[in-house]
């Protein structure tokens, strides 16, 4: 399976935009994080891209969210490490992989990044960067759905919270147009 093929496959079994957003936004980041580390960028943006195919089917059935998209992609012939990663953002596999680490921490922090954005006057990703983010980040209140402690768990892959953000806000920022941010 090819990018293409992966954001087809998005867009036809994912029906709300801003949850496919969240998914190019995790795509970005991945790639953006493989990048830094030597890894494969397409492997890595797969596993973001296609982390939440399942979501329309399984958002009122949490204990198999993840394990249904690896059902539905083992007629892709995708590579078993984006599989596992797949699964293992939501504790469905061992999360034994930088790749699964990599998108378990990338999960919370989009949705954490796209928070940030919305706070500046403009609503622009453009208008946030790192200090404003890790200034946001210790308020409690604020964007609480993003879990915080599995973010920082950004340091099992090698990476403090200031550089994993600036890494994810300049990801997400290139692709801004897409995000409609």
């Amino acid at each position: 399976m090819n990018r293409q093929e992966a954001l087809k496959l998005v867009k036809k079994m994912v029906p709300q935009k801003n949850l496919v957003k969240h998914m190019l936004a995790a795509e970005a980041v991945m790639k953006e994080l493989a990048n830094k580390f030597g890894e494969d960028e397409e492997k890595w943006g797969l596993a973001g891209l296609l982390h939440d195919l399942d979501y329309a089917e399984t958002f009122d059935k949490p204990d198999i969210h993840a394990v249904r998209t690896a059902e539905i992609l083992t007629d892709y012939g995708l590579d078993s490490s984006i599989v596992n990663a797949i699964k293992a953002h939501n504790h469905k596999a061992e999360m034994n992989t930088r790749m699964a680490k990599a998108l378990y921490v990338v999960d919370p922090l989009t949705g954490f990044i796209v928070a940030c954005a919305l706070m500046t006057p403009d609503k622009k990703l453009a208008s946030v960067d790192t200090g404003f983010a890790l200034r946001r980040f210790k308020e409690k209140a604020f964007a609480k759905g993003a879990n915080r402690d599995q973010m920082k768990m950004c340091e099992e892959i090698g990476l403090s919270l200031e550089e994993f953000m600036e890494i994810g806000i300049k990801a997400m920022q290139e692709i801004s147009g897409e995000l409609e941010l």
